[in-house]
C-alpha cells in the first residue's frame, strides 16, 4: 500500500470541511488570471465566498468524501479544467455567477490565446503617424492608408474569428492600438446546490427579461385565482370586491331593495316614470311631472349636441385611419 503524505490527508480534510459547511459549492477556472487581479477578486468576495485552490486530485477526493452528505456533488469533478479551484458560499448560484461575471475585466490579447469572440479592428483614425505600423496592419489583413497625416483603417475588420488562435503579429498590433479583446476573471464552470449541478450557461440569465416573465406569470396566476374564485392572501380582497359588485348588479336588476341599492332603485324608477310620462300627452300629466320633463329636456339638449359633434369627429378620425391603413398597406406591398 502506497504511503500517503500527511499534508495531503490534512488538505483533503480541510477541503471537506469547507465543502460541507457551504450551501453552494462551485468550480472556477483561474487559468491566466494575474495574481493582482486574483487578490482583488478575493477582496470582492470577502465575507461572501471562499476561494480555495488545491491539487485537482485532492479536490476530487474531498468531493468524494462529501458525497454521502451532499448527494451528487462528485459531479463537479467533471468540470475541473485549466487551473480549477473551489468556491464555497451561501449565496444562491445566480448571484454568485453575476458577481464573478461583473468582476471580469478587459485585457490585451496574448500570442497563442484563443479568441472568445470575433476580434475586430474598428474603422477610423488610429492616431498613429505614417510609419512601419501601416505595414504591420496591412500584413494582418487590415485595410489601412494614410489620410491627413495619420494611419486610418478603412473599414471594420475581423482579424481573429471566435475560437481561433491569436497570432504574435495580431497580438502586437492590437496591443499598440490599445484594443483589449480578452476577458480576464474567474470563469465559473458549474455550481452545486441541494443535490443539483448547474452549468454556467444555465446561470447566465437576462435579469430584466426574467423579472418581466415573473411579473407576467404572477399576473396570469392572479387573474386565474380571481376568475375561478380561488382565494389566496394576494387575491382575497379582489375576489370579495368582485363578488360585491356582482351582487350589487344582481340586486339592481332584480329590483331588490337594500341599504346599498335603495337610492339607485329609486333613481331608476324615477327615470322610467319620466320616460313613460314623456310618451303621454300633456293633458294626461300634472304640472309637477310636466316641469320635471321640461327640466330633463333642457339638461339633455347640450349633451345631444356634444354627442353629435363627437360622432362627426369619430367619423373623420375613422376616415383618416382608413387612409393611413391604406397607405401602410401600399407601403408594405411596394417597399
Amino acid at each position: 500500500m502506497a504511503h500517503v503524505a500527511e499534508w495531503k490527508k490534512e488538505e483533503v480534510n480541510e477541503l471537506k470541511g469547507l465543502i460541507e459547511s457551504a450551501e453552494v459549492v462551485g468550480i472556477v477556472n483561474l487559468l491566466n488570471i494575474p495574481a493582482r487581479q486574483l487578490q482583488e477578486m478575493r477582496k470582492t468576495l470577502a465575507g461572501k465566498a471562499t476561494i480555495r485552490l488545491s491539487k485537482i486530485n485532492l479536490m476530487k477526493l474531498a468531493l468524494e468524501d462529501c458525497d454521502a452528505e451532499k448527494a451528487n456533488i462528485t459531479g463537479l469533478s467533471d468540470f475541473m479544467e485549466g487551473q480549477p479551484a473551489l468556491v464555497c458560499t451561501d449565496m444562491n448560484p445566480f448571484r454568485l455567477y453575476k458577481i464573478l461575471e461583473d468582476s471580469k475585466t478587459s485585457a490585451p490579447a496574448k500570442a497563442g490565446a484563443t479568441a472568445p469572440e470575433d476580434i475586430v479592428v474598428p474603422a477610423g483614425d488610429t492616431g498613429f503617424p505614417p510609419g512601419p505600423f501601416l505595414g504591420d496592419l496591412q500584413q494582418i489583413g487590415v485595410p489601412a492608408k494614410i489620410d491627413k497625416g495619420k494611419i486610418v483603417v478603412s473599414k471594420d475588420t475581423v482579424v481573429v474569428e471566435a475560437g481561433e488562435e491569436v497570432s504574435k503579429q495580431v497580438a502586437a498590433a492590437l496591443t499598440r492600438m490599445d484594443i483589449k479583446p480578452m476577458e480576464v476573471g474567474m470563469d465559473l464552470k458549474a455550481v452545486y446546490e441541494e443535490g443539483s449541478i448547474f452549468k454556467a450557461d444555465v446561470l447566465a440569465i437576462d435579469e430584466e427579461e426574467t423579472i418581466a416573465d415573473i411579473q407576467t406569470a404572477f399576473t396570469k396566476a392572479f387573474n386565474l385565482s380571481v376568475f375561478s374564485a380561488f382565494p389566496t392572501s394576494q387575491t382575497i380582497s379582489t375576489i370579495i370586491s368582485t363578488a360585491h359588485t356582482k351582487a350589487y348588479n344582481v340586486a339592481i336588476e332584480a329590483a331588490i331593495p337594500t341599504d346599498k341599492t335603495s337610492d339607485m332603485l329609486i333613481a331608476l324608477a324615477n327615470a322610467k316614470m319620466l320616460a313613460l310620462a314623456g310618451e303621454l300627452s300633456s293633458d294626461a300629466i300634472d304640472d309637477e311631472i310636466a316641469n320635471k320633463l321640461a327640466n330633463v329636456a333642457v339638461a339633455a339638449a347640450p349633451v345631444v349636441e356634444e354627442a353629435e359633434e363627437e360622432e362627426e369627429e369619430e367619423v373623420e378620425e375613422e376616415e383618416d385611419k382608413s387612409e393611413e391603413t391604406a397607405a401602410l398597406g401600399l407601403g408594405a406591398l411596394f417597399g
